[in-house]
């Protein structure tokens, strides 16, 4: 909806009922556009004297130069280690003496962060927010520490076998694609990025036309406008393409194994999943449930755990991508017992889309998708991150107030269909880090 420059948008509210601490009560979305036009979402909360803001820019580390992966990263470790006139120390004392907290983060389609301060430091964080955005330094000094942190990390991780087995089965599942290479970069990758490329990203990356915003807390809809031309409006109007091409995981039925000396062996597996906007996510969401994704109550965890006492855990989740999609799980088991818990993984991924789900799995399940959603709301932080990602997904201003209508309307036969759409258990392509007994590297017949 067009609104006025200096106005707020009324109509464009939506009501929900979220847990903000105390009793439920109803909170409201509000679209606010800036008079150089920017957009961002409100939800006014007046009760203590906060903000949070959360911002992303479409675009990530999937677009990070062949040869230069943790680039994106890099960058967002380093936008608040000094800018405009404040070096790293000054910078970073003011934050502190201000008690405002700014993050940035990188991901494989986004780029973002968020600010949390104090409402009588508004100006002051969003001014500090402003210049690490469009005037970073990149010294030499916070380049190299920073540059040093994460190469030590890169290192670590390659000691840790859940690290080993995500790095692994990216690359098995996306050989030639940017999902397929570390968010975090590699020592060699890490080591040739130079200040010019880090200028470079910040110039074509952080622009007004990719950017999305959400906002909570104790800031009014006109102030909110004001700052967001302050902050934002200096950014480049638009962004180098961010698209990625799109991308079918190679789900194969692969089993890859990497030896390493451990006692336990982490597993992971996946397959081609379901994006955000497929006619067919919620029922897919409800199936994920009731094979994995539902904790103590799934299927997974009553045959692996429960039953058999496998694993601890074992779960499944939805991977939605901007460019393609996973439906991917994990499990952590004795070497001994590895073979056993793939084997039950792969009759439960049969079951479902064989057998499909009866009517008590499926009225428990939506019963708990509908009635814990509003725990979700339990920070003005959490609050503003989905305001983001509602955005980031173009499911529009009114989506929380229809979401729960989106799962009380999945029937049986929908899970039942999705089911038998989705799951292929000759399709896992699964990688066991550790020394399983009786399992080896080889590809489904």
């Amino acid at each position: 909806m067009i609104i006025g420059a200096f106005r707020r948008c009324l109509p464009a509210t939506v009501l929900l009922i979220a847990l903000l601490g105390a009793p439920a009560r109803a909170i409201e979305v509000q679209r606010v556009i800036s008079p150089g036009g920017i957009e961002a979402w409100l939800v006014e909360d007046h009760t203590n004297p906060l903000v949070a803001l959360r911002f992303a820019f479409r675009g990530g580390a999937g677009l990070d130069p062949m040869g230069k992966e943790g680039l994106a990263d890099l960058v967002s470790s380093l936008l608040d280690e000094g800018a405009g006139d404040l070096d790293s120390q000054a910078f970073q004392g003011r934050l502190e003496d201000m008690a405002i907290t700014l993050r940035f983060d990188a991901g494989y389609d986004t780029f973002g962060g968020r600010l949390r301060t104090l409402s009588a430091n508004l100006g002051e964080a969003f001014d500090l927010l402003r210049l690490a955005l469009t005037l970073p330094r990149f010294d030499d000094e916070p380049v190299a520490r920073i540059r040093g942190q994460i190469l030590t990390m890169i290192r670590r991780n390659l000691e840790d076998p859940d690290v080993i087995a995500g790095r692994t089965l990216r690359r098995a599942l996306f050989p030639d694609h940017p999902y397929g290479r570390p968010v975090m970069g590699t020592d060699d990758s890490i080591k040739s990025i130079a200040a010019a490329d880090l200028k470079r990203f910040v110039a074509e990356r952080l622009a007004r036309d990719n950017l999305v915003i959400g906002a909570v807390g104790d800031i009014d809809a006109d102030q909110l406008a004001t700052l967001l031309d302050k902050t934002f409006g200096g950014l480049p109007g638009q962004a180098a393409p961010w698209q990625l091409p799109e991308v079918t995981p190679a789900a194969t039925g692969r089993t890859i194994v990497v030896r390493k000396a451990v006692p336990q062996s982490a597993i992971l597996f996946a397959q081609a999943g379901i994006k955000r906007d497929d006619i067919d996510f919620y029922p897919a969401y409800v199936m994920n449930y009731i094979l994995g994704g539902g904790g103590f109550t799934s299927r997974l965890y009553s045959e692996v755990r429960e039953k058999r006492g496998l694993a601890y855990s074992v779960y499944t989740t939805l991977t939605p991508l901007e460019s393609s999609a996973l439906l991917q799980g994990g499990a952590g088991t004795a070497n001994a017992r590895v073979a056993e818990t793939l084997g039950v993984v792969r009759a439960e991924w049969r079951r479902m889309a064989t057998g499909g789900v009866d009517e008590t799995e499926l009225a428990d399940t939506k019963t708990y998708l509908t009635g814990s959603f509003p725990l979700r709301f339990s920070s003005s932080g959490r609050i503003a991150a989905i305001l983001t990602a509602i955005q980031l997904d173009n499911l529009g201003i009114d989506f929380l107030q229809r979401r729960n209508g989106y799962v009380e309307a999945v029937t049986g036969d929908d899970v039942n269909r999705v089911a038998r759409r989705l799951l292929d258990a000759k399709g896992l392509t699964t990688v066991v880090v550790g020394q399983p007994e009786g399992v080896s590297s080889l590809r489904q017949p």
